[in-house]
């Protein structure tokens, strides 16, 4: 609750604002008009495109998560990756310090390898040619 509360806002107004633009396009009124129902329309065709923008915040979020971590960790004197690293970088163990950085960086970027993958599986014309 304490990492994700900040961010809870931002993807709520993402969310509505990115519908509300996506329920306005032509597609979505030619599929009012050929009569199928509202739950079929927004999961068919409104989640599928309004879900990019929030994929592409995800992946970046996921950069402050492990930042906020960190802090909480070290605040709520809770067991974790943050807090080791931070007594390591008290007791000057800077190979664990590197070994904790390398682990968060992956993390990092296996998480945006997803997020980028994820956009193919959500919108396939982001998908690449071969």
């Amino acid at each position: 609750v304490t990492l994700s509360a900040f961010s809870m806002a931002r993807y709520a107004r993402l969310t509505r604002s990115t519908f509300l633009d996506v329920l306005g396009q032509d597609y979505i009124r030619t599929a009012r008009a050929k009569g199928l129902t509202q739950n079929l329309i927004l999961w068919r065709h409104a989640f599928k495109n309004a879900s990019v923008s929030l994929i592409t915040m995800t992946g970046l979020e996921i950069g402050n998560l492990i930042a906020g971590a960190v802090v909480v960790e070290q605040v709520f004197a809770w067991p974790g990756m943050g807090r080791v690293m931070v007594q390591s970088l008290l007791n000057r163990d800077f190979a664990v310090v590197t070994a904790a950085v390398v682990l968060f960086a992956a993390m990092y970027t296996l998480c945006n390898l997803i997020a980028d993958l994820a956009y193919g599986w959500v919108n396939p014309t982001v998908r690449l040619n071969s």
